[in-house]
């Protein structure tokens, strides 16, 4: 069974297990592909924490936010694309953050407007990574991708 990432009971079933786990900061992250089956990237700046690292539009949910409006959000900031809808949820996993907090990312996929042009405004490059190009982010991110390869049409 795959649900919703709409239905209410799962986002904040997935928030509350993050809370029990003790993770102290949540993240989302857009899996977005474009009709070729190629997937959005970003390229962390040099000196960012993690820097050099390719990854999904991803970022921290705010005090108030559920995780479908911070994904929202948080395409539209690091992209400048308009998420028109969510489908899958692709899993999570967890990390320490910068400032050495238990965090966890929850992953979605999204899609975005056709046509729109992608404006960075916190990495210093993007790529739309075809398969042979997609192992250039993290372990956890290569099984979030493989998790969404595996989705039947």
């Amino acid at each position: 069974m795959n649900p919703s990432p709409l239905d209410t009971a799962l986002l904040e079933d997935l928030t509350r297990a993050a809370r029990r786990d003790g993770i102290a900061k949540t993240v989302v992250g857009a899996v977005i592909a474009d009709g070729d089956g190629k997937v959005l990237l970003l390229h962390r700046t040099a000196d960012d924490y993690l820097g050099g690292l390719w990854e999904l539009p991803s970022g921290g949910v705010d005090d108030g936010e559920n995780l479908i409006e911070a994904l929202r959000r948080e395409v539209a900031e690091e992209t400048g694309l308009t998420v028109t809808a969510i489908g899958a949820y692709l899993g999570h996993f967890d990390y320490r953050s910068g400032s050495g907090r238990a965090t966890r990312q929850f992953s979605f996929t999204a899609t975005v407007t056709t046509g729109e042009t992608v404006e960075l405004t916190e990495h210093d490059a993007h790529l739309w990574a075809d398969r042979t190009q997609q192992h250039q982010v993290s372990t956890a991110v290569q099984a979030v991708l493989g998790t969404w390869r595996d989705q039947p049409a």
